[in-house]
């Protein structure tokens, strides 16, 4: 059964990521507010080099289970399942700065339309996924999404092979 699935955020990870759920037959957007990535994924330009990941890219992108968008709030109300897949740099101090990640649940709680489950692909500290549902308890008003953690594990220059053989 293929769903309706947003990656928001196409960096490494969530590019991967979304053309490899899309290539299992899911229907996938890949959503970021960066206009010059969006568009040259449009065009079918990829920014990153990774073994494999342009023909997979093609041929999903060709049957039409594969979309790029700038607006994340499509995306969300367009899917049932959620990825999470921006960047957590680091701080000076050496914590995990979580600013994309609350930036991005936010957004969804804005516009979550009906039952959602929402994925933190990204790499977060222990305790994230709660505080991502308080956050998105007190935004909504209710419980009417799931928040699960699918860690992050792409080895670079193996990262296709990694999702499809893990």
């Amino acid at each position: 059964m293929s769903r309706r699935i947003a990656v928001i955020g196409t960096g490494y990870v969530g590019l991967v990521t979304a053309v490899g759920l899309a290539d299992f037959g899911h229907y996938v957007i890949g959503a970021d507010i960066d206009d010059g990535k969006i568009e040259k994924l449009q065009k079918g330009i990829i920014p990153i080099y990774e073994p494999g990941l342009k023909e997979y890219f093609k041929r999903n992108v060709d049957a039409g289970r594969l979309k790029f968008i700038t607006n994340v709030d499509e995306a969300i109300k367009n899917s049932e399942v959620i990825f999470i897949a921006v960047g957590t740099p680091s701080k000076d101090d050496g914590d995990v700065d979580l600013s994309y990640v609350y930036s991005a649940v936010k957004t969804m709680g804005e516009y979550l339309n009906d039952y959602k489950v929402i994925v933190i692909k990204s790499t977060v500290p222990v305790g994230t996924n709660k505080e991502v549902t308080n956050v998105l308890q007190k935004i909504t008003g209710d419980n009417n999404f799931d928040v699960v953690s699918n860690p992050e594990f792409l080895r670079e220059g193996k990262a296709v092979h990694d999702f499809f053989s893990s």
